[in-house]
């Protein structure tokens, strides 16, 4: 029984929820995607951003997860305008075999697990870049989950793609992606 749960396909209005996300994608949309696969919880003490072995890093199959999120959206058919990542190695790993020589380090987009403190301030630097994004092409992001959770207020699985519109000064959540 459980087996058949976790093989059974999506449910119509979550396939149609991710049809609608791909769409907005197409048209200019914006996309936060948690960083792929990485092992473990939290960064170890001692943890530097200029030293990838002091941090958790993503393992083979977080590879393949950042591998097939660029195959998605090349098979899709999406320009993607811009891609920007959080300064840490998994983001920037994430972003870079996601779409090869694209990443931009930018620091609104760094994990908030170590300073708290700084998440209402970071988070709305991180929404004025959102804000303005108006193409050409899709906003791509690379970053945290608790990151993600103060833009947007939602949890995310690793590799899983928040998509985003621009309503006036909001930015609504259309749907999710999970190449």
């Amino acid at each position: 029984m459980a087996l058949a749960a976790i093989t059974s396909p999506a449910p119509a209005s979550e396939r149609a929820s991710e049809e609608a996300a791909w769409a907005a994608l197409k048209s200019g949309g914006i996309v936060l995607f948690r960083h792929a696969n990485a092992p473990g919880t939290y960064d170890p003490p001692g943890m530097r951003l200029d030293d990838c072995a002091t941090q958790r890093n993503l393992d083979d199959v977080g590879r393949a997860q950042a591998r097939r999120i660029g195959e998605a959206f090349r098979a899709r058919g999406i320009e993607v305008g811009r891609v920007l990542t959080s300064r840490w190695c998994r983001a920037k790993e994430t972003a870079e075999l996601a779409f090869p020589g694209r990443a931009q380090p930018e620091p609104a987009f760094d994990s908030l697990h170590a300073d708290r403190s700084r998440g209402p301030a970071q988070a709305e630097a991180a929404r004025r870049i959102l804000l303005a994004w108006d193409g050409p092409g899709a906003l791509v992001v690379a970053t945290h989950q608790f990151t993600m959770m103060a833009i947007v207020d939602r949890p995310s699985a690793s590799g899983e793609g928040i998509v985003l519109r621009r309503d006036g000064d909001k930015l609504v959540v259309v749907g999710s992606v999970r190449p």
